[in-house]
């Protein structure tokens, strides 16, 4: 009885985890790496173990870094089921075959250079055709609900409050005799914020598998953001520029159209043109309206008593290519919510092509921006940035709203932990190496468990008395 880290160990993308358990083998998630090129090109590489030897996938939640790979496992040889929240679910259904997409289109880009070199064709290591095939092994779930996979695993979720259908995982374990309770923390999110109702408290684990992603650092609070987001539209109207915001097209994307709702008169947003340039962000928020039974008290009353719209009624949606490309002569008064949200690829790089060499331009960070990304480079500092083999002058304000993140910060992380009984030993995941050390040393300060930083491919035994030493 083990657990083995395939991905998501020592950095924040491409969770992946491997539970042996008496006859059976499971996976933990099953996500893409992102971040630079170099990086990604590792999604293509054969897992390290055999799919076909793998019984069934447990899915905390959407997100293309905890889901991305599974079409990829599925056409590798998996023919176990997908268990997940069914709203994960539904979202997976948007986000693998738009994955599969850019694979595609990706592969036909470098074919059309590998021609021209007299080099070998590649093909995408997987398909839209591939993704509809993965959707056919989903088994959708709800909270609550105890599956008993096999005489040596059974598991539950809990809502996660991170994204629409984000779940913690419970999973029993049994071997010879041997009982185990491993949970896994998926990613958590931050108390008290808007739509989602707060991550579950857990009890009872001998063994903890948490997030690290803001590991090191506190969250600004949700009037802080406020302000905050009330000052730059401020500043953006006077200046009369535009305002760009790389959104994560599943829970980012509609934070942000609730929290304009929410404060539409506040914010004067009516003397604003607002964009929503992401065909895949358009489609999950209908999944978001879908599942109005996952939300807390004040949003629900919210989006139930109305589409969105009527919320935003200067809210347009681009659908279409040619609606994307007419956002190109906007020189002001334009809210552009597209993506992807660290800038890596999609309708955002077309507006900072046309906006971030304008000194009267405003780019709003509102998530984690992975090392290797755009995003991450805007972050730090860049002066240039170059798109298409082209050099731009950054000349844009650069804002980034912590506030808005859908993950807990180091506050919320050690929180949710403590309410565990009895001071189970915890292994980090899912973060950088100074996020994964700071919370290691806060939780060590508060707590009496003993904290482990997974590393690649390292395995902890779950016989006998859990040791965190790993082979």
């Amino acid at each position: 009885m083990y657990i083995e880290f395939h991905g998501a160990a020592e950095q924040v993308t491409g969770s992946c985890y491997l539970i042996e358990a008496g006859a059976s083998r499971i996976l933990l998630d099953c996500g893409m790496v992102q971040g630079s090129q170099q990086d990604e090109k590792h999604n293509a590489d054969d897992f390290a173990f055999n799919p076909a030897t793998i019984d069934a996938v447990i899915l905390s939640h959407s997100h293309i870094d905890h889901s991305g790979r599974i079409p990829f496992l599925v056409k590798s040889g998996f023919k176990g089921q997908i268990y997940s929240h069914r709203a994960s679910r539904d979202l997976c259904s948007i986000m693998l075959q738009d994955a599969g997409y850019l694979n595609e289109r990706e592969s036909q880009w470098e074919n059309r250079k590998r021609e021209r070199k007299g080099l070998e064709l590649i093909e995408p290591y997987f398909t839209v055709e591939d993704a509809q095939n993965a959707m056919q092994q989903f088994h959708p779930l709800e909270y609550g609900q105890t599956l008993q996979l096999s005489s040596s695993v059974s598991f539950k979720l809990s809502d996660a409050g991170h994204i629409l259908g984000s779940s913690i995982i419970e999973l029993w374990l049994s071997e010879n005799g041997l009982q185990r309770k491993i949970v896994f923390s998926g990613d958590i999110g931050y108390p008290e914020r808007p739509i989602l109702h707060d991550p579950a408290i857990i009890k009872q684990a001998d063994l903890v598998i948490m997030e690290s992603t803001y590991g090191d650092r506190l969250h600004r609070t949700s009037e802080q953001t406020c302000q905050e987001m009330t000052e730059i539209l401020c500043q953006a109207n006077s200046e009369r520029g535009n305002i760009i915001i790389p959104a994560f097209a599943v829970g980012r994307t509609q934070r942000m159209i609730y929290e304009f709702a929410k404060h539409y008169d506040d914010w004067d947003l009516a003397r604003w043109q607002i964009f929503l340039d992401s065909p895949m962000a358009i489609s999950a928020t209908e999944v978001y309206t879908k599942h109005t039974e996952l939300y807390d008290e004040e949003a629900s009353e919210l989006w139930q008593k109305n589409s969105v719209s009527p919320l935003l009624p200067n809210l347009q949606l681009c659908r279409t290519a040619n609606q994307s490309m007419a956002l190109n002569s906007i020189k002001s008064g334009a809210i552009i919510i597209a993506g992807s949200g660290m800038c890596t690829g999609g309708r955002i790089k077309h507006h900072l092509k046309h906006n971030i060499w304008r000194k009267d331009c405003h780019l709003i960070i509102t998530g984690f921006q992975a090392r290797g990304t755009l995003g991450r480079k805007l972050v730090d500092g860049s002066k240039r940035i170059r798109l298409w083999g082209e050099t731009f002058q950054v000349n844009a304000r650069l804002h980034t709203l912590g506030g808005l993140s859908a993950h807990a910060d180091q506050a919320g992380l050690l929180s949710w932990f403590q309410h565990f009984d009895n001071a189970p030993p915890l292994v980090l995941v899912h973060g950088e190496p100074v996020a994964l050390n700071a919370l290691k040393t806060a939780i060590e300060a508060n707590t009496d468990s003993a904290v482990m930083i997974a590393k690649k491919f390292s395995k902890i035994d779950l016989t006998a008395s859990i040791q965190l030493t790993m082979d």
